[in-house]
């Protein structure tokens, strides 16, 4: 296929968390169908292996350095974007934590904020900075959102995240409809069990006495017997809500969880 044919030559896309999971997988994508890419994230090691296989497999990719949660960044982030690319075409504002996961009356006041900072606030800055730029020839939005929060509601400590990813899909309405006059898109995808980092990071506290007693002996992804989901089968979402296919779908939460949320809601 040459440069010409790929679905996303001449389009500049942003990937928060592009160092490591699905953010990572998607920059990966993105860049492989001709987008110029800027990865961006708070590990700079990460995000150079990013770029720097994104140029080895010939593709155009930058790293940006930033705290999604501190508006001084994003707005350095989105200067630095216009300076190097001119534009700005497609945003996956993907970056967010698990954070602790604990009974409510344990969890403390700044774990909370931690949570709503990163994961709420940071995907309000990433879009408001990004809409000058897209507004100029219109774009795609793609927010990475859960299906806790969204379908599921009985992972027990789960509290802050999942009202953080029920926010998320509220804010990416609400943008859909402001934006439509901009020709911006705004979508959501709302991932399952996937196999990724973000899981080695979570801080789970004295969840067996709040737990409802819930057992599916089965598993609980019905199409794979259980077997989680990957980083590119999201990405792969992401990639078909970014394109032109998908140019009638705005205000859209799409699953990938093989039916998880489903059992489990």
């Amino acid at each position: 296929m040459s440069s010409q044919d790929k679905e996303f030559t001449g389009k500049v896309a942003l990937v928060t968390g592009a160092g490591s999971g699905i953010g990572k997988a998607t920059a990966l994508l993105l860049a492989r169908n001709g987008a110029k890419l800027v990865a961006l994230g708070r590990t700079d090691s990460e995000l150079q292996e990013t770029v720097q296989q994104i140029r080895k497999e010939g593709g155009d990719a930058i790293a940006l350095l930033a705290d999604i949660s501190k508006p001084e960044d994003m707005q350095k982030a989105f200067e630095a974007i216009k300076s190097q690319f001119g534009g700005l075409h497609i945003v996956f504002a993907n970056a967010g934590v698990n954070g602790v996961w604990a009974p409510i009356e344990d969890l403390q006041p700044d774990e909370w904020d931690k949570t709503m900072n990163i994961n709420l606030r940071g995907t309000f800055l990433t879009v408001k900075y990004a809409i000058p730029m897209l507004k100029e020839n219109g774009g795609s939005v793609i927010i990475t959102a859960s299906v806790n929060g969204t379908r599921i509601f009985s992972n027990t400590g789960a509290t802050a995240y999942s009202t953080t990813k029920a926010g998320q899909l509220a804010f990416a309405k609400m943008a859909a409809l402001e934006l439509a006059k901009h020709r911006i898109r705004v979508n959501v995808v709302c991932p399952g069990a996937i196999e990724t980092e973000i899981n080695d990071s979570t801080e789970k506290r004295k969840l067996e006495s709040a737990r409802e007693p819930v057992e599916f002996p089965e598993g609980v992804i019905p199409l794979t017997d259980g077997v989680p989901g990957t980083s590119e089968q999201v990405a792969e979402v992401v990639a078909f809500l970014a394109s032109d296919r998908a140019s009638h779908i705005t205000g859209t939460p799409i699953w990938i969880d093989g039916g998880e949320s489903l059992l489990m809601g």
